[in-house]
């Protein structure tokens, strides 16, 4: 009698393997994060508030002053501007998280562990990510009590928020591509509050771009701000309707979003592994 050997089906790594363990070691750092954040929800109502504080200050206060073309009430125009900053103001808190996990040695005990460098990433990114959607559910349950309406149906309302979390996960890894290649935990923050003032002011988040001065207006309409704005605007039936004044991006604000935002989010994934793993390294 011949006796033939038998490898079980088990010991043969399938393919599913090696991405179940990447999805896995994603799931458990995302967690890790979330329950620091727990512990310690400072971040989560630094990124809450900012943009509370322009929704009261701003669309509250002195809507009675402001008078948008169209009709549109001011609580209307201004709520998707107010949002964008939930993405905008999580920049900096992301770069700083992640200077100083790579300062304090934290990326050299993962490197001695079988967990992959995307990984690390990622987790961070789903719970910033995660962070971001509750400070946008926040947000959006004040601005319907300041008189905010959307008006196109549930389903486009909640195509806008789609377009917003997008956002809000391309800023991640912005502030990761910032957290990797400036180490400097002030020039961080002041960084982060730059791009927060600029990208924001420089758009229509307040004022269409026509009540803009001249040589401001083509800034402002090819901001990629400019135009999430705008596409929420419209999914939710807040837009003035001056496309017509407007160049490209006015009459294709959901192209040129998702070009701009496809883009960015290439570059600034490409960008942040090369400069975490050159952090690793060092």
């Amino acid at each position: 009698m011949t006796a033939t050997a038998t490898t079980p089906t088990a010991a043969r790594p399938g393919r599913a393997g090696p991405l179940r363990g990447h999805l896995g070691d994603t799931l458990a750092l995302a967690g890790r994060h979330l329950t620091h954040l727990r512990r310690s929800p400072g971040r989560l109502v630094l990124v809450t508030m900012n943009p509370l504080v322009m929704l009261i200050a701003v669309g509250y206060l002195f809507r009675n002053s402001m008078h948008i073309p169209g009709g549109v009430a001011y609580e209307d125009f201004i709520m998707a501007g107010i949002a964008i900053q939930v993405g905008l103001t999580g920049v900096g808190p992301t770069a700083i998280g992640v200077a100083l996990d790579l300062r304090h040695g934290l990326v050299d005990r993962f490197r001695s562990l079988p967990i992959s460098p995307s990984a690390v990433l990622l987790g961070r990114t789903l719970s910033d990510l995660a962070v971001g959607a509750a400070s946008l559910t926040a947000v959006s349950l004040v601005g319907l009590a300041v008189g905010w309406r959307p008006h196109e149906g549930a389903l486009r309302t909640a195509a806008g928020f789609g377009v917003l979390l997008a956002f809000i996960y391309v800023m991640t890894w912005v502030g990761i591509l910032l957290g990797t290649t400036q180490r400097n935990i002030e020039a961080i923050d002041g960084t982060g509050a730059l791009v927060l003032v600029i990208l924001s002011f420089l758009s229509n988040a307040y004022v269409p771009v026509g009540g803009l001065p001249g040589w401001l207006r083509p800034v402002a309409e090819w901001n990629p701000v400019t135009s999430v704005i705008t596409t929420c605007r419209q999914l939710w039936g807040n837009d003035p309707g001056q496309a017509a004044s407007g160049g490209f991006p006015a009459h294709h604000p959901g192209l040129v979003t998702a070009v701009t935002l496809t883009a960015l989010l290439a570059a600034a994934v490409w960008g942040s592994v090369r400069g975490f793993r050159r952090a690793g390294g060092r």
